[in-house]
């Protein structure tokens, strides 16, 4: 596999798969976000084309880290899909992430599994993958249970990852009393939280503990902030154009390269549906800041 222009750097997710600190998240290829269709008029088959050529261009420039989830379909596409019909057979080293307990009916709405239904949507992500492990999923903790247990949905999967199904574990959406809890069930590969310039103290004193333990911390929304499913706002931080500007680099880049200067064990997945974008987000990985700028963005 190609490491043209992936320069951030390589961590070992659960210390055994390499991969690139700049991968690619996949909510965006199906649209606007992943629970709409566009808006500008785009046709299904100009947009699947369009994702698959991103999807195949992120691997020449080196990304092998993606990270996907059965939720994220529009009316139109699958994440999924769209990277099996793009990227199966897959190439050694890619390293593919999934989530679970959060799910969607074909009409959009939204479901929480019990535990006993983990399989079956670990099972949907293999059939739609064309899988026959998945290398990494991660336990998205609902919203209402952010101070709730979540021991038994997480030993539902260490199950299945004893039974080959799946490699290795992560928590998203967690919090550092999850990670506890999670840890004295399995081994925990990643903790994927939103997470970017402006983060609350508790943030980022769980990402340093994860550090601490070998535990991989993957931001999402590094780049869109508090614009989150929607992507970043017109209105950018001024602290960010500065350096923008004095860089000759873009907002999203500065954004990127600040992400992965919190930690090597910091791993970055922008998503973009744009090839441009994508070419942008991949080259920030050798913009390295300064002591002076990482301290003025915070």
């Amino acid at each position: 596999m190609s490491t043209q222009q992936n320069t951030a750097g390589m961590w070992r997710l659960g210390g055994e798969l390499p991969v690139n600190r700049i991968g690619f998240g996949a909510m965006r290829l199906t649209g606007r976000t992943a629970f709409g269709s566009r808006q500008d008029g785009t046709t299904a088959a100009v947009l699947r084309e369009r994702s698959i050529a991103v999807l195949r261009r992120a691997v020449e420039l080196g990304v092998n880290h993606l990270d996907t989830a059965a939720f994220y379909f529009s009316p139109l596409l699958s994440a999924n899909e769209l990277i099996n019909r793009a990227l199966a057979p897959y190439p050694d080293g890619l390293v593919i992430a999934t989530k679970v307990w959060p799910a969607r009916d074909p009409s959009g709405e939204w479901w929480w599994a019990r535990p006993e239904q983990l399989r079956g949507q670990v099972e949907e992500n293999l059939r739609r993958l064309g899988r026959d492990h998945l290398d990494l999923v991660n336990l998205r903790v609902p919203p209402s249970r952010r101070d709730a247990p979540l021991a038994e949905h997480f030993g539902a999967l260490a199950e299945l990852r004893e039974a080959g199904l799946v490699r290795h574990l992560g928590l998203s959406n967690a919090t550092a009393a999850h990670l506890a809890e999670a840890r004295a069930v399995a081994p925990v590969a990643c903790v994927q939280n939103a997470f970017g310039i402006g983060a609350p103290a508790a943030e980022r004193e769980l990402l340093r503990a994860c550090g601490e333990q070998g535990i991989a911390y993957v931001p999402f929304f590094a780049i869109a902030g508090a614009g989150r499913e929607a992507g970043a706002g017109a209105a950018e931080d001024e602290r960010v154009l500065a350096v923008a500007r004095a860089r000759g680099a873009t907002p999203a880049q500065v954004r990127l390269a600040w992400t992965l200067a919190q930690g090597p064990h910091v791993l970055a997945i922008p998503g973009t549906g744009d090839p441009g974008h994508l070419a942008e987000n991949v080259a920030a990985g050798a913009l390295r800041l300064s002591a002076e700028e990482l301290a003025l963005l915070g």
